[in-house]
């Protein structure tokens, strides 16, 4: 392992001296736990927050590409895929956003050697797991597809995309764990280069493959995983270097069981939240298929990737919290955690609530943007408007639970991951169809966001209580 990255390094000399001014941003520990908070999360927040923009706009852009290049039954069969897509993303949070948090609070510790092990663990982990989803997902994919919900119409479309993409999960897994990582070690400037480097490249070569080289949907499959080769060779070039507080080098590899319990247990409520978002993609899929045919199925695509780009934004915020409220965590500080936590809060109703005006006045005009057939534009217009109807309140409580997640309450932050999709979602999906057919799949998804966050709100009054008295305490 340590000799392919020595490889690595060596090939990529002149990518070093071209990234060197990004090298030097790490953020020394002193600043996270005494600087201007409000300055702190600008700086953590916005090259996340311009990297989860971009990335979401690649998803966008990779609809419509393929909306108006291959066709709407293209686009359902890609909404068909987005189980599988929500399976990776779980597997890839359970050891980037647990290996991410921990790093934090070992470096708020100042237990450097164990955010070294964290880092090594982070790669050996992704391999496995990743290998292990390819090699178990492959064989089985048709029957897994139609499971999911595709058709004799779009199931072609799914596989041709999907195969390309499970075959390169690896690189996914690893690309997304290091990028978490680089955060967490003080770079999120170079965490939002390799991120813009991979949607740059992504988007340059989609349009090539589909139009220019006739590939169709497959196509967008392979400029996907490209693009993560290339931002994954420069993750690796800058965790190379033996200057930064964390980087690869021998005797990190190994798993140590503790290390990685802790990961997993951190890690375990993303991993739940988006395991039970896959299980929900499922339901909402085979019930529109039901009630409303692919069509159907390609409006919930559409719409998913609306929603998509404004939960990106907050979640560029939740990333940019977390550093800070991790470090501080770990070292005690707790009122700087409940201000930063106060005002990440802040800041992602604004965006929540700019989603939802722009999608209650003016849904045409963004949903024509992936398609020119019209029964699938007024489909999707209904379902954009319902879903967003109290998006605001999405805002919150994303940051709660995240809340939740960075100071390591794994519990808490499962109880309030499974309370939205499980408890109240899962019923609203299964009950409400029965009633008012698609309306009532499009409906469940406001009712569950509202009733969770009342839940959410509670358990973080209580946190912000405990805080306050932990700090009076310290101070006697």
């Amino acid at each position: 392992m340590f000799f392919i990255i020595n490889i690595f390094s060596a090939l990529f000399k002149p990518l070093r001296a071209l990234l060197k001014s990004l090298r030097t941003e790490q953020t020394s520990s002193s600043t996270l736990g005494s600087g201007n908070v409000r300055k702190l999360l600008s700086q953590y927040s916005i090259p996340a927050i311009i990297a989860m923009t971009a990335s979401s706009l690649y998803n966008m852009t990779d609809s419509i590409f393929i909306g108006q290049g291959v066709g709407p039954l293209a686009i359902a069969g890609l909404a068909v895929t987005f189980p599988f897509m929500n399976l990776a993303a779980a597997f890839g949070s359970l050891v980037g956003i647990g290996a991410s948090t921990l790093i934090s609070i070992k470096l708020g510790q100042k237990d450097h050697k164990s955010a070294n092990l964290v880092l090594g663990n982070v790669l050996t982990l992704n391999i496995i797991l990743g290998l292990l989803l390819t090699l178990v997902c492959l064989p089985f994919l048709d029957p897994i597809l139609y499971f999911f919900g595709a058709s004799k119409d779009t199931v072609s479309y799914a596989h041709d995309y999907m195969e390309i993409v499970i075959l390169g999960n690896v690189i996914t897994h690893i690309y997304f764990g290091l990028n978490a990582a680089l955060r967490s070690a003080g770079f999120p400037t170079m965490s939002m280069f390799a991120t813009l480097l991979s949607v740059v490249v992504n988007c340059i070569l989609t349009p090539v493959f589909i139009f220019w080289f006739h590939w169709g949907i497959r196509g967008a499959a392979w400029a996907t995983i490209l693009s993560q080769v290339i931002s994954l060779i420069l993750q690796l070039v800058m965790f190379s270097n033996k200057k930064h507080v964390i980087y690869f080098h021998k005797g990190i590899y190994q798993l140590r069981k503790e290390l990685v319990k802790n990961i997993f247990s951190i890690g375990l409520s993303p991993f739940l939240m988006n395991g039970c978002a896959c299980i929900i993609v499922i339901i909402i899929n085979r019930g529109l298929s039901k009630y409303g045919g692919d069509f159907a199925i390609g409006a919930y695509g559409i719409v998913n990737r609306i929603v998509f780009l404004f939960i990106m934004i907050i979640m560029g915020f939740n990333q940019g919290m977390q550093p800070i409220a991790g470090y501080n965590y770990g070292a005690r500080n707790f009122l700087r955690v409940t201000e930063v936590t106060k005002l990440t809060i802040l800041y992602a109703v604004g965006i929540a609530t700019a989603g939802f005006l722009v999608c209650e006045i003016v849904p045409g005009l963004i949903i024509r943007l992936f398609t020119t057939h019209q029964e699938l534009i007024n489909e999707s217009i209904y379902g954009l408007r319902i879903v967003f109807a109290i998006f605001p309140l999405v805002g919150f409580q994303m940051v709660a639970t995240n809340f939740f997640m960075s100071i390591g309450a794994s519990r808490k932050a499962i109880f309030l991951s499974l309370t939205r999709q499980v408890l109240f979602l899962t019923p609203c999906l299964l009950i409400l169809p029965g009633f008012w057919g698609t309306t009532g799949i499009w409906l469940s998804l406001p009712i569950s966001d509202f009733v969770s966050t009342v839940f959410t709100a509670i358990l973080l009054i209580r946190e912000f209580k405990k805080f306050k008295t932990l700090t009076i305490t310290n101070r006697r």
